[in-house]
């Protein structure tokens, strides 16, 4: 076939075998290895994988016509012979790729297919010719060696870390950037259906996946409506993310607003509280779950007027270890520990001082049995209400237990949200959360991104494949809770996937966890600020060495991309390092947190809101400072970091307003396009150039 021609790109198909043989990006040929242009994955009933892909393909023809092309592919052999396998491809700014996967026989159905697919060079600290990946995993991260980011194989029982979108991957794209260019994969695809957005070592190179599941029964035919994007750019991560960006903008998903314009948000989410986030029972997760110094609730009432004096800030009190039940054991969480009235009593002191209460709850797990309180046994009512009707079925068509959280906190089952049983179950469950008055609950702690696990089930009402109805459903059930909760604010753990942000309008966004195999870099801010934010988070598995005192540093990375700032606090009123954490030598310095916390705030009412509450990020150079490194415990031996912490937004008046912030105690300069400014100890600055 003959060449492809976009904008900066051309690329060469060999019809015949099945692969790209050639892939120029600015001219410069960047194919490290050949692979096949597509994989695919089928089951049959007895739930056994089959795959095939673009090689295996006895007949092919081709048709090339001014910038449209087709490729179609059949004969496979065996049970397959008859499976059409057809590629449209259109050019012009960009490559517009799209298939359509026919005759399928009725004992199997297609699961998912990886399509296009093409193997660039290693990254570059692993090959000097290679470049980075961008990565919109939680919250975005920018990649120079591959060997550091664990390979998770999407599989049932599904784990929330896997790169899956919607969930721990909150955007349908993936970019490889060179020095001199960059190629952007993005699936423009407005109904959000599940995916695996991912990259790996294939042979001599790497392969950028989109992983297409298609949601379809046995026997179905499969085909996109929508384009997988091949587009070349010139810039940084944030030229990349601003390709995606301007799609978003156009195709909004449905019920997001700007948060101007959204009636449903309560006021305190524009004031930026300061969350304060603890335990009612233990010091860990692993703990003895014996109450501490902070129960019954009103006890935290002095640490948290403390801080809230110290900083001149509204406090949300975050809970953690309330529940009734036992610890991170859904779906049953209600009473609260120590019961209702307890519980009440803290709620209406915390109202009545003008702050607001919060809990974590646990998502769409079924326990089975807590191994926080061994006493927590639900055996029983599972055999007794037919629990297992509604629970997460494996490709064989069987409910099998779960893994998150396993064997941590608890054993149990994952709930599927698109059976009846299932619907139920999690309705009866968190309706008298809906009606506590609480202002936020983190509904979806576990369900990372606000999605469902994967389930195979044939008796429940979805297809048996994986595939876009879990995107649809999610989004039905979670708006029929907003309705029934309108007063309350739901989040989900990791910032909330695209599909899911208009129901879920503030989450745990923990960029920290990124730092063992990149560079944190905010694309989730930069793509959705403007309808969404998001809080610090508890900071679970943050991989900075707790010898040194970083909380003031992630303080300022989360108030500088306009996320509300969280303290996690013992159960002596002294602060944390993160949540999790058994080392309580090194604690962070309370006063100089405050202090900078107060600064902040005030800097936020004074001139900051405009951008850090409802602004739009700008495509603009970042600052220039001195770097720090900051040893870490796992991945990389330490993290090269900016002294200080900037973003840049778009003006009114067509400039860029630069927020910077100064986490340390003395003064730092820095430079904006070769102009030379200082910034004073444990404050922010506004710049408009």
């Amino acid at each position: 076939m003959g060449g492809i021609i976009a904008r900066g790109i051309e690329l060469f198909i060999d019809s015949n075998k099945g692969v790209i043989s050639s892939l120029k990006l600015g001219g410069i040929e960047r194919l490290a290895c050949l692979c096949p242009i597509f994989n695919i994955r089928l089951r049959n009933k007895n739930g056994d994988c089959f795959y095939m892909d673009s090689t295996n393909a006895k007949l092919v023809s081709m048709e090339q016509k001014h910038i449209y092309s087709t490729l179609i592919y059949s004969h496979f052999g065996g049970d397959f012979d008859k499976i059409c396998v057809t590629i449209k491809i259109e050019s012009g700014e960009s490559i517009f790729w799209k298939i359509k996967i026919t005759s399928i026989p009725s004992e199997y159905a297609l699961e998912w297919v990886e399509f296009p697919k093409a193997c660039l060079p290693y990254l570059i600290d692993n090959d000097k010719n290679g470049g980075k990946i961008l990565f919109p995993y939680n919250e975005g991260i920018l990649i120079t060696d591959e060997t550091l980011l664990p390979r998770y194989e999407p599989e049932f029982p599904m784990s929330g870390a896997y790169f899956i979108f919607p969930n721990m991957v909150c955007s349908q794209f993936i970019s490889y950037l060179f020095d001199d260019i960059g190629l952007y994969i993005g699936a423009h695809d407005t109904q959000r259906a599940f995916k695996g957005v991912d990259f790996y070592r294939y042979e001599n190179g790497i392969s950028l996946q989109m992983r297409l599941y298609s949601g379809k029964g046995f026997g179905e035919d499969f085909f996109t409506e929508y384009p997988i994007i091949w587009q070349a750019f010139s810039g940084d991560w944030k030229s990349a993310t601003e390709i995606y960006r301007s799609w978003f903008l156009n195709n909004l998903p449905s019920g997001v607003k700007p948060v101007t314009e959204n009636e449903a948000l309560p006021s305190w989410y524009e004031s930026s509280p300061v969350v304060v986030a603890y335990p009612v029972r233990g010091i860990h997760d692993m703990d003895k779950m014996e109450p501490n110094e902070l129960f019954p609730y009103t006890s935290a009432l002095p640490i948290l007027n403390r801080i809230k004096q110290a900083t001149g800030s509204q406090i949300m009190a975050l809970l953690m270890h309330w529940e009734g039940t036992a610890p991170w054991a859904p779906p049953y969480v209600w009473p609260p520990y120590g019961g209702v009235e307890k519980f009440n009593e803290f709620k209406t002191a915390l109202h009545e001082n003008g702050d607001l209460l919060g809990v974590y709850s646990s998502g769409f797990g079924y326990t089975l049995q807590s191994t926080l309180i061994e006493e927590y046994n639900c055996e029983d009512r599972i055999k007794k209400e037919n629990v297992l009707l509604g629970v997460c079925h494996s490709p064989q068509n069987r409910p099998e237990l779960g893994i998150t959280c396993s064997p941590y906190q608890r054993y149990g089952y994952d709930i599927c949200p698109a059976s009846i049983r299932g619907r139920e179950i999690l309705n009866e469950a968190y309706s008298p959360l809906f009606e506590s008055g609480i202002d936020y609950a983190q509904i979806l702690d576990q369900n990372h991104g606000g999605g469902q696990y994967m389930c195979y089930a044939r008796n429940h009402l979805h297809p048996p494949m994986p595939g876009e109805w879990m995107t649809s459903n999610m989004q039905k059930l979670l708006t029929e809770w907003n309705s029934l909760a309108p007063n309350m604010i739901f989040g989900c753990e990791s910032a909330a996937s695209e599909p899911f942000i208009g129901n879920l309008l503030m989450s745990d966004n923990r960029f920290e966890l990124n730092y063992p195999f990149g560079t944190p870099v905010p694309v989730y801010a930069y793509i959705y600020h403007e309808y969404v934010r998001n809080f610090m988070g508890n900071q679970c598995g943050c991989p900075f060495e707790p010898s040194v005192d970083t909380l003031r540093y992630r303080l300022a990375y989360s108030f500088s991309i306009g996320d509300i700032m969280t303290l996690i606090v013992t159960p002596k009123g002294e602060l944390m390092t993160h949540w999790g954490t058994r080392d309580f030598e090194h604690s962070p310095n309370m006063e100089k947190t405050l202090l900078f916390i107060k600064n902040l705030l005030k800097f936020y009412n004074l001139c900051g809101k405009k951008y850090l509450y409802s602004g739009k990020m700008a495509c603009a150079p970042d600052i220039e400072c001195e770097e720090i490194t900051i040893p870490l415990f796992r991945g990389r031996e330490f993290a090269s970091l900016p002294r200080l912490l900037s973003s840049a937004w778009e003006d009114d008046g067509g400039k860029t307003a630069y927020v910077v912030i100064n986490p340390e105690d003395a003064p730092v300069s820095f430079s904006i396009k070769n102009e030379r400014f200082e910034i004073d100890g444990l404050s922010a600055l506004l710049i408009v150039r």
